[in-house]
């Protein structure tokens, strides 16, 4: 059992690796987007169940997406997103 998880871990992290640097990007927007959104909806009226269950779903889709474009960009691609952020 534990050697089929690590050999799955191990395929997604070498597919995701595989993607663009652009997919990359988009994935980083889409983090930050679900990060606002996380937030953003406790200040609607709805009750605190509804808003614990949303914060808690969309605060871990913002986690999924964040390590998926950590995976997806790596060292040197990380690098050249903040390099082009601070205008070098």
């Amino acid at each position: 059992m534990k050697g089929r998880l690590k050999n799955l871990v191990i395929r997604v992290k070498h597919y995701l690796s595989g993607l663009s640097f652009r997919t990359g990007v988009i994935v980083v927007v889409v983090c930050v987007l679900l990060y606002i959104l996380s937030f953003a909806q406790l200040l609607l009226p709805l009750s605190a169940v509804t808003k614990s269950t949303l914060w808690v779903v969309l605060f871990g889709m913002a986690k999924a997406a964040q390590y998926a474009a950590i995976a997806i960009l790596g060292v040197e691609g990380w690098r050249r997103l903040m390099s082009r952020k601070r205008g070098n």
